[in-house]
Parts: structure tokens; sequence; C-alpha cells
């Protein structure tokens, strides 16, 4: 089954250094407003998810979307990437490092669309 949310290496050591640093973190793709559309990442509690939609996990930690942004983004995979960013990700635990998680997007394959709509995870 194609996971709906994956992060490349680069993310996946960010992570790790992050959780070095700061215990348990969760990750909330942001719908916009003051921080752009990005994937930020908190302390557990620090963001209510009740509503939200948990993606999957990336680095083991959970990655939820709203509702609303998820009937935009449910046709795609979305994968966590990092960039450099001087003062970026300014809600999000790796600003402080000059670093900034980025969403990427690709389209799901027909096939993959199908097996998620026949596991019920759409």
């Amino acid at each position: 089954m194609v996971e709906r949310v994956i992060a490349t290496e680069a993310a996946l050591e960010l992570i790790a250094f992050l959780r070095a640093k700061h215990g348990e973190v969760m990750f909330h793709q942001s719908g916009g407003c003051c921080d752009g559309s990005a994937a930020n990442c908190y302390l557990p509690g620090e963001l209510c998810v009740d509503q939200d939609v948990l993606l999957g996990e990336i680095g083991g930690c959970p990655f939820y979307i709203s509702p609303s942004q998820y009937e935009y983004w449910k046709h795609t995979q979305l994968i966590i990437d990092v960039i450099d960013a001087r003062g970026g990700g300014a809600f999000s635990l790796e600003g402080p490092e000059g670093k900034s998680f980025h969403t990427r997007s690709r389209l799901f394959s027909d096939d993959e669309w199908a097996g998620l709509v026949a596991a019920g995870l759409v």
C-alpha cells in the first residue's frame, strides 16, 4: 500500500535531531496563513488535532492535516523535505536551526489511487 506522506533522507535526519533535542514531536500540514503552506513540527499537545486527518507517520512521528486541506491534497502523496530558511518555520521547531520543512507532492497513479479507495483510505 502506498504511503500518503513520506520524508526525504534530509527530513528524516532533521526529525531525528529534533526528537533528540525535544523528545516526541508531531507534524501538521499548515493550510496557509501566517507561516505559509508548510509541514510544521510541534511538541505533542501544542496544537489541537482532534478534528484533523492522520495521514501517517514520518520518522516515527504522526503527521496530521486539516479536513479542508485533506480534501485539496487527498489525490497526492506528500513528500516532506528540508530547505535552508533563515527565520523559516516561525511556528515550527526547526525554525531556530535555520531549516524549514518543505512540502512537495506528486499525484497518485491510477493503481495507487484504486488501492487507497479499495482499502477505504479515501
